[in-house]
C-alpha cells in the first residue's frame, strides 16, 4: 500500500437519503436496490484492487443493507499517485456528450454524481465553473461526467434526462439548470424534466421524451452506474483524477493541488519518453508540466470537513 495514500474520513451518511426501492420491472433495472445482484465492474480484478488501495477502500461494498450517502463533509483523502488500472477508466471519446475538454488532456477527472446529491450541487455551482476556466479551457483536464444515481427512481429519471439531453448536445446545458439552487427541491419529475429539457435549450422535446424513457438511456446509465459500485463507491460525489481518488464536494484548492500534482506527473512520463530511439516526439502528455518531477502528488489533503459549511447532509 502507497506510504501517504489514507483512506477518506468524516464521508456521513445523509439523515434523509434511503436505499432505493426494489424494482419491479426489466425496465428499472438501474434501481439502487437490485445491488444483491450487482457484482464489481470487471475491467479486471487489478482495478478493484488497486482502486481499493488508493482509498476507495473506504466505502463500504453495496450490499443490500448498505444506505447511499453524500459527501456532506470533505474527506481529507489523499489523492496519492493514483492507479494505472484506474487510470484506464478514462474514456477519452471525442465524440462523448458527457464530458468536455481534450481527449488528448494530460489529466482526466472522472466524477460520479447524483442530481439529487446537494453536495454534487454545491461542486457543480461553486467549483466546477473555476476547473474548467483554470484548466479545461487551457487543455490540462478534462471532465468526464459518470450517472450514479443513488436515490432513487427521481435520480434515476434525471440520469436519464441528463443522457438524452447530451444525446443532442445539450448535456452540459441539463446539468447546469438540474444543479441551479433550488432546482433539486423541485423534483424530477416528467414535467419538471420536460421544463429542465427546455431551459438547456434541447430542440425536440418528442425525441427528448422517447430518449429519456429508452432502452439505451437505461443501458448508459446502468454501465456508468456500475463502473462506480465496482470501484466500492457509494456517496457521492466521488471523483478519480488519473487514477487517484477523492471523495466529497472538496474546496478548490485541494482539487487545484491533485490536479496540478497530476498534470507534472503526466508532463514527467511525456517527458521520460522524448528519448527513447526512433521516436523523435515528446507525447502529448508532455505538453504539461516539463519540470520532469512527481510534484507533490502525496501532500496530504487538508483539514477534513472543510466544505461542510452547507450544513447536515441532505438527499
Amino acid at each position: 500500500m502507497p506510504k501517504n495514500t489514507k483512506p477518506a474520513k468524516n464521508t456521513k451518511p445523509a439523515k434523509n437519503a434511503k436505499p432505493a426501492k426494489s424494482a419491479k420491472s426489466a425496465r428499472s433495472a438501474t434501481s439502487g436496490a437490485s445491488a444483491k445482484s450487482r457484482k464489481p465492474f470487471l475491467i479486471g480484478a487489478a482495478v478493484v484492487a488497486a482502486a481499493a488501495l488508493l482509498g476507495f477502500a473506504s466505502y463500504q461494498a453495496t450490499t443490500p443493507d448498505t444506505k447511499p450517502s453524500v459527501n456532506d463533509q470533505a474527506s481529507a483523502s489523499d489523492p496519492g499517485e493514483g492507479s494505472p488500472e484506474a487510470a484506464k477508466l478514462a474514456r477519452r471519446e471525442a465524440k462523448d456528450p458527457l464530458a468536455q475538454g481534450r481527449p488528448d488532456a494530460p489529466v482526466v477527472m472522472i466524477e460520479y454524481a447524483d442530481f439529487k446529491c446537494s453536495y454534487c450541487g454545491k461542486f457543480a455551482r461553486d467549483t466546477e465553473p473555476q476547473l474548467v476556466k483554470k484548466y479545461v479551457d487551457s487543455g490540462t483536464l478534462r471532465i468526464e461526467w459518470r450517472n450514479f444515481p443513488i436515490f432513487g427512481a427521481e435520480s434515476e429519471a434525471a440520469a436519464r434526462g441528463a443522457w438524452a439531453a447530451g444525446q443532442q448536445g445539450k448535456f452540459w446545458q441539463f446539468h447546469a439548470a438540474a444543479y441551479a439552487e433550488g432546482s433539486k427541491e423541485k423534483g424530477f419529475g416528467e414535467a419538471r424534466m420536460k421544463a429542465l429539457a427546455d431551459q438547456a435549450g434541447v430542440p425536440d422535446a418528442a425525441r427528448f421524451a422517447a430518449d429519456v424513457d429508452s432502452d439505451a438511456a437505461r443501458t448508459a446509465v446502468k454501465k456508468d452506474q456500475d463502473e462506480a459500485y465496482g470501484l466500492g463507491a457509494t456517496s457521492t460525489p466521488s471523483f478519480l483524477i488519473n487514477g487517484a481518488p477523492m471523495a466529497g464536494a472538496q474546496p478548490m484548492d485541494e482539487f487545484t493541488r491533485a490536479i496540478d500534482a497530476a498534470a507534472r506527473k503526466a508532463g514527467a512520463a511525456g517527458a521520460a519518453g522524448t528519448g527513447k530511439a526512433g521516436t523523435g516526439k515528446a507525447g502529448t502528455a508532455g505538453t504539461t508540466g516539463s519540470s520532469g518531477t512527481a510534484g507533490s502528488a502525496g501532500t496530504p489533503a487538508g483539514a477534513a470537513g472543510t466544505s461542510g459549511t452547507a450544513g447536515a447532509a441532505q438527499e
